[in-house]
């Protein structure tokens, strides 16, 4: 058993999936699973059983990945720590971002690190709120662009701007003259919405639960711009942060509409495990997107920190 394979260990009792797994890895699957049987002939025990649609962990394995944390954190941890040792700065970073944030934070980000810091390899991964924890806390990102406050405890936020959940509706919809809609009004309406592991979908659900009452699903779909380019042919509604209406700016056959009594407020932050261990990581994309963010524009300083 060594590093390696307690490292493709992981993954797979993470994702519950072979495939998935080894597209986190980059790794072809039967290569991954050729390791997996190696670590199993290694500890001469049984890790994972096969169910319906995912692999099951035995006892074993539940043992294994207990132990399996702290020993690659441990790793990771000595290896930061003899590149500082060697005066050498950290070449990667790892930064997970929620597709529902603002468009051009990514590109943003992107071109000032590589002005910034040219020889810094920035890895972004469009996840779900609920994902980017998770690999927060399981080691396999540095950083996420997300929500806040974070869910998970342990985790740590720094605001960079304020956002509002808005209804978006094709230009021939009934509420298309509305300024402003009620949260009882588009309670009402039929919806296209983003599957319930997002956490717009689950903002929205929980501000209607406060009414008693249950999102209107029509069809759901996982990927924003998609939703965006097929609602203008429904008679579908949907809700997505405002800032998000940069992606189709200049599409005449959407219409944006606040919502109100209540609306809804939205705060995106950078989201970290290790206030210490990343804090030059955090400084630095702090200070990048903080003209990009302008939190002048929200009334707060972009230092307001979540935990």
């Amino acid at each position: 058993m060594d590093f390696r394979q307690l490292r493709y260990f992981v993954a797979v009792y993470e994702e519950g999936h072979v495939g998935r797994a080894a597209e986190r890895l980059s790794l072809s699957q039967p290569a991954l699973s050729q390791q997996i049987r190696q670590l199993e002939q290694n500890l001469d025990v049984s890790l994972f059983e096969r169910g319906n649609k995912r692999l099951l962990p035995t006892l074993a394995a539940h043992t294994l990945y207990n132990h399996a944390l702290p020993l690659l954190d441990g790793l990771q941890r000595a290896r930061e720590a003899l590149r500082n040792f060697k005066g050498q700065a950290l070449r990667t970073l790892a930064i997970g971002v929620l597709q529902t944030v603002r468009p051009s934070l990514v590109p943003q980000l992107l071109d000032r690190v590589r002005k910034a810091q040219p020889h810094l390899v920035v890895q972004i991964y469009e996840l779900s709120g609920l994902e980017i924890e998770r690999r927060l806390l399981n080691g396999s990102l540095d950083i996420g662009i997300s929500y806040l406050p974070p869910r998970q405890p342990g985790l740590h936020g720094l605001l960079l701007y304020e956002d509002e959940l808005q209804l978006v509706i094709p230009n021939t919809h009934p509420l298309r003259e509305f300024k402003k809609v009620s949260l009882k009004q588009a309670a009402e309406l039929p919806m296209l919405l983003l599957g319930e592991e997002f956490q717009v979908r689950q903002i929205w659900q929980s501000q209607l639960a406060n009414l008693g009452r249950r999102p209107q699903v029509q069809a759901e779909m996982n990927n924003m711009g998609g939703i965006l380019d097929s609602l203008a042919h429904t008679s579908l509604a949907t809700v997505l942060p405002g800032r998000a209406k940069e992606v189709v700016e200049d599409d005449q056959e959407l219409l944006w509409k606040p919502l109100s009594e209540p609306r809804v407020p939205l705060k995106i932050g950078l989201v970290f495990r290790d206030a210490q261990r990343q804090q030059a990581s955090v400084e630095l994309l702090r200070n990048l997107l903080e003209e990009e963010a302008d939190p002048r524009q929200i009334g707060v300083s972009p230092l307001d920190v979540l935990g």
